[in-house]
This record gives structure tokens, sequence and C-alpha cells, in this order.
């Protein structure tokens, strides 16, 4: 009987995407199976036991979301898969075609769409609420017909739950082996704080800069604007000349960044599709060793308070935040112990070996052929 082979499709993340790439697919490889991943712009052959199929990125939400759909399921079905497992809402359609075809089917729900498309600032506002409910009841109606729904928070893997859908969470967790040697010495770090990741208004992009002219520390600051010409309008407000600016940078120099850092900013605004989000940053953040300054939402207070890890604030505030900003780099002690409190905390109850572990079980839940005997191992990192 041949290896039981597992595809997974995104027309939209890069090849290396942390969650698809990183942790996902080479876990399944270090569990032994036969591992695809179909993904724009791939790189050539195989890398931690993967093997790369590449397609043309198309240009623009239409061409992309028609012609690069299109070969996404054109290349799903000359790989004939055991088992595909979609990333991307644009691509339910392919999943409804190739459970059709006798195929297992996993939906990967990184989001809660539905309601994050209430907030699409590219989508006129008049039409976010009709354009929400009619792409939820699609959602549904192909969910049911999935075999399993991994979805990336435990809210959203309720919500499906709740229509009858067999569904489980796969948290976003960090890798501890991206973490090994978090900084220790504090004399070593800087005044500074830091944000990476995407950066919008949504996110909290003005009153972090509105914060850092509230203080005498630095905001280093790695990501891209969303959009791009946001970029101008964040350079005009006061505190701007306290960011040092990397744009988009490798996980490596992520590392270098939080190594230079005393707190990790995380104050996204209070819209819906955050509220019940697990953001990754915060919990790298954690697994560097440093404080979090996070939105005082239930759930993220929740974690940073009961884990002593941080201070939780109202994101709105840029003088609140300030406040914590400036306590924290301030009181240097403190700021160590909450760190080695974020990091330990990792340690226990948040890291990625723990959830790969989950995905890992779910394949073995498929039935007779899927069975591994192999343990899940450290990958290289290309071969």
């Amino acid at each position: 009987m041949r290896n039981f082979v597992i595809c997974h499709l995104t027309s939209v993340h890069p090849p290396m995407d942390t969650r698809i790439f990183t942790k996902e697919c080479s876990s399944l490889a270090g569990a032994g199976y036969e591992t695809h991943l179909i993904v724009p712009d791939a790189p050539a052959g195989m890398h931690n036991g993967v093997r790369f199929h590449s397609i043309t990125r198309g240009r623009g939400r239409l061409n992309r979301m028609t012609k690069t759909v299109r070969d996404v399921y054109r290349k799903a079905i000359e790989i004939d898969a055991d088992a595909y497992h979609f990333h991307d809402p644009e691509l339910l359609p392919v999943g409804l075609l190739l459970k059709m075809k006798g195929k297992k089917v996993v939906y990967d729900v990184h989001e809660d769409v539905p309601r994050q498309i209430l907030s699409k600032y590219w989508i006129p506002a008049p039409l976010r609420k009709v354009i929400s409910r009619t792409f939820e009841t699609f959602e549904n109606f192909a969910a049911k017909r999935f075999d399993t729904i991994a979805a990336a928070t435990p809210f959203i893997s309720k919500r499906f739950a709740r229509i009858g859908c067999h569904s489980l969470y796969v948290n976003n967790y960090p890798l501890l082996a991206e973490f090994v040697t978090p900084e220790r010495d504090w004399s070593r770090k800087e005044r500074a704080v830091t944000y990476v990741g995407g950066i919008s208004v949504k996110r909290g992009i003005q009153e972090m800069v509105k914060a850092m002219g509230r203080t005498d520390t630095k905001l280093l600051l790695a990501g891209k604007f969303i959009p791009a010409s946001l970029r101008d309008e964040t350079t005009r407000i006061p505190g701007w000349e306290r960011v040092e600016e990397f744009g988009h940078v490798s996980r490596e120099e992520v590392q270098q960044i939080l190594g230079r850092s005393m707190a990790g900013l995380v104050t996204l605004h209070p819209i819906i599709n955050y509220k019940d989000a697990l953001p990754v940053k915060m919990f790298e953040y954690m697994a560097a060793g440093i404080p979090v300054i996070a939105s005082d939402f239930p759930l993220w207070r929740e974690i940073v308070e009961g884990n002593e890890c941080g201070i939780c604030v109202d994101p709105l505030d840029d003088k609140q935040i300030a406040e914590a900003i400036q306590y924290l780099v301030d009181h240097p002690e403190e700021a160590k112990r909450m760190g080695d409190n974020g990091r330990r905390a990792i340690e226990e109850k948040y890291s990625w070996e723990m959830e790969a572990k989950k995905l890992v079980a779910m394949y073995e839940g498929f039935g007779p052929g899927t069975q591994r005997s192999i343990p899940l191992q450290k990958q290289a990192s290309s071969q």
C-alpha cells in the first residue's frame, strides 16, 4: 500500500509562509507523510521534506480568484493526493470539486472571514454587510461537506462546530526552535519597543507613533504598510522621529529586532475580527522573552495578565500606551520578570510543537492507511 499523500493548497500566501510551510507542511513531512505544497512562485524541488509545485501568481484580485484558482485545481488533480488541505477562502470551490472526486478535504481557516470583510478598506462600506452575509452562507454550505475544519483559533473552531462541522483548532503558536536563545542579558537591550507585522490604521499604527512622541524611547517598526499610501500619512504624525523603520524583514531579522527590544506592541483596534483572535506576534514576543503591551480585550487580558507577562491598555488611548512603554523601559527588572514569565508560558502552553501533534492526530484519524510510525522530528532547512 502506498504512503498516504497530503497536498496543501494556497493561491495567496508566499511559498515559505510560517503557518502553511514552516509549521504544518514541515510537521506532516516530519511525521512521515508524503507532503506536497501548491503555491504561487514556489522554489524548485523539495524543502524540509515538502515537495513544492509552483503556479503563476495572478495580478490583481480578479485574476487571482479566477485564473490562479483554476491553476491550483489543475495542479491538484495532477498530484492525485489522498487528502487536500487548503488555506484560502477563494479555494472553497476547489475544495468542493475535490470532495466530489472522493478525496479527503481539510479547510484551514486562518481568519473569521465574514467578520473580516466588515473592516476591509477596499470594499465600499455600504456593501460590506451584504457581502459578509453572502460569503458566510456559502462558506457554511461548503464547510459542512468537508472532512475537517482546521481553525487557527478556538473561537473560529466553535463557530463551525455550531453548524455541525467536524472542527478542531490548531493554534498558530510559535515554533520554539525559532526562539532557542532569547536575549537574557537585559544590559544589552536598547530603550526600545517593537512592532512586527502588517501595519495599518486598524492595527494601531497611528496610536503607536503618537505614543512614541510621549516617551523617550524608540519604536523598532518592521512590516509593510497596508495600504502603502498610509506610510506618507503616518510619517507626518508627531512621534515618527522616534521610529526606526525596517520594512519587510526575514524571520532571522525578526529575532534580531526582538533581541534589541524591551517590549512588544500588539495594540490592535477593538473591531470584531480582532477581539477573539490570537495574534501570532503576541506569542512571538513572549517566546522571545520580552513583555507584551496588548489591547485590553478579555481574551488577551486572560493570557497577558493571567501569565503576568505584560500590560493591557486601551488601544485607542496613545497616552495609556505611552505610560505602559515608559514604565517597562524605566523598570528593566520588572520587564525582564514579565518576559521570563511569557517565555515560560510558551514552553508550557503555547508552542507549535504541541499543536503539531494535534495536526498529525487529525490525519491519523482519517482511517486505514494513514497511520504513521515515524515520530515528529526536526527537519533540515532543505534537501
